[in-house]
């Protein structure tokens, strides 16, 4: 999986959503990410189409949402998504909450079946705590490949970036940049400033050197290329120090079905 991504996320006007994606792929990114319920898998499936770019070099992630969890709703949604994206497979599907219609046994089922017949290369859960985890390990044959959370340096979910670790999951960040708050922290403001860089590039490279897949949002030309431009900035052993110092867990993305373990 390459290591940093496009979020499609509100990326909701067909023609604008298009144009994003196409110019993050001839920018350099590798790497799309969208789900059911954003509304806009057939926009990002035109974008990548459009786009001088191999759809086999292309990383491409889709969620299922709660309310298509059970076992044949799971197979019949993604057709669907497939459809909409315009290919065969994806390469990662990712159980957007464990919420609603899931029911670990009867999803968990269903994605395998999916992996099996080549619909997806790798099984992924988004949203999921650690007892979660387990309970999907549990259940599954195929492993789980990534957890996608919500992380940013005001919300650095320390146990579950370890717990993913030693379980070999990957992490992968959507709201990187704390839905534009980290523009409004004072350590990560000193250490742009002393770099020459914004503080969306700071949060991203933090990310990065704490080996998490980011995949920030944007629609623009410009914050598209000013986020792949993070990838030239390696913070220092102190600058990383002094994000991993902040002392709050402030969450963004809070919804009344998520987990009440958080």
């Amino acid at each position: 999986m390459p290591g940093f991504g496009l979020g499609t996320w509100q990326n909701e006007d067909p023609e604008a959503c298009a144009e994003s994606v196409r110019t993050a792929l001839e920018t350099g990114y590798r790497h799309v990410d969208t789900a059911q319920i954003y509304g806009n898998e057939a926009a990002v499936g035109r974008g990548i189409a459009a786009a001088d770019v191999d759809r086999e070099d292309v990383f491409l992630a889709t969620k299922v949402w709660i309310d298509e969890l059970a076992h044949e709703d799971v197979l019949e949604s993604t057709e669907e998504s497939l459809e909409k994206l315009g290919t065969e497979y994806v390469d990662l599907l990712y159980v957007h909450w464990p919420a609603r219609t899931y029911d670990p046994e009867e999803t968990l089922s269903a994605f395998e079946e999916l992996c099996d017949a080549g619909k997806t290369e790798r099984i992924g859960v988004s949203n999921f705590e650690p007892t979660h985890i387990e309970t999907a390990q549990s259940v599954l044959d195929t492993p789980v490949f990534a957890n996608q959370i919500e992380i940013h340096p005001l919300l650095q979910q320390r146990e579950l970036r370890e717990f993913c670790a030693d379980a070999g999951i990957e992490v992968v960040a959507y709201s990187p940049l704390a839905r534009g708050n980290v523009f409004d922290v004072d350590v990560l403001s000193a250490i742009a400033d002393d770099r020459g860089v914004s503080e969306a590039q700071v949060s991203l490279a933090w990310l990065r050197a704490k080996g998490v897949t980011p995949i920030p949002k944007a629609t623009g030309a410009d914050h598209i290329r000013d986020n792949w431009t993070s990838l030239e900035l390696e913070l220092s052993d102190d600058e990383i120090e002094r994000i991993d110092g902040i002392d709050t867990e402030r969450r963004f993305v809070d919804p009344d079905f998520g987990p009440r373990s958080w």
